[in-house]
C-alpha cells in the first residue's frame, strides 16, 4: 500500500513537473511571438522610411533634371549660373545622401528578414518543444490514469480480503 502512495505521489510529482515545464514552454512561445511582433512593426518602420525616401530620391532627380535643363536652355548672367551650379552641386549631395540612406536602409531591411527567419526558426523550434512536452504529459496522464485504475482496483481487493 505504502508503495502504490509512492508511486502515486511520484506520478502526481512528474505529471506537476511536466504541467510546469509545459507552462514555461508556452510562457516563452509568448515572449518569441512579441519579439516577433516587434521586428514585424520594425520591418513596416523601416519600408516606410524607404518609401519616403524613395520619393525623396525621385524629387531630387526631379529637381536635378530641372536645373540641368534650365541650366542649359537659359542664357542667364554668369551669377545666375553660379546660383544654378551651386545648386545642382547641394541636390546631388542631398541625392547621394538619399542613395546612402537608401543603401543602408535596404541593408537593415535584408537584416531584419534575416533575424525575422531566425525567430521564426526558434518559434518553430519552441512549439515542436512544446508539443513534445504536451506528448509527454498526455503520455504521463495515460499512465496516472491506468496507474490509478490499478490502485483503485488493488484497494477494491484488499476491501474484499
Amino acid at each position: 500500500m505504502e508503495q502504490i502512495k509512492k508511486k502515486l505521489a511520484s506520478l502526481r510529482d512528474e505529471a506537476d513537473a511536466a504541467v510546469a515545464r509545459a507552462e514555461e514552454a508556452e510562457a516563452k512561445n509568448k515572449k518569441y511571438e512579441q519579439a516577433i511582433l516587434e521586428k514585424d512593426q520594425e520591418l513596416t518602420s523601416l519600408q516606410h522610411r524607404l518609401s519616403v525616401l524613395e520619393g525623396d530620391l525621385d524629387k531630387a532627380e526631379q529637381q536635378i533634371s530641372e536645373s540641368k535643363s534650365k541650366e542649359v536652355e537659359g542664357l542667364q548672367s554668369k551669377t545666375t549660373n553660379e546660383g544654378l551650379q551651386r545648386k545642382i552641386q547641394l541636390l546631388e549631395e542631398e541625392l547621394d545622401a538619399a542613395e546612402k540612406n537608401v543603401k543602408d536602409t535596404v541593408e537593415k531591411l535584408r537584416q531584419v528578414d534575416v533575424k525575422a527567419e531566425h525567430f521564426e526558426r526558434q518559434v518553430q523550434r519552441v512549439e515542436q518543444e512544446r508539443d513534445n512536452w504536451e506528448k509527454k504529459y498526455e503520455e504521463a496522464q495515460e499512465k496516472y490514469r491506468a496507474s490509478k485504475a490499478e490502485l483503485d482496483l488493488l484497494v477494491h481487493d484488499m476491501e474484499g480480503i
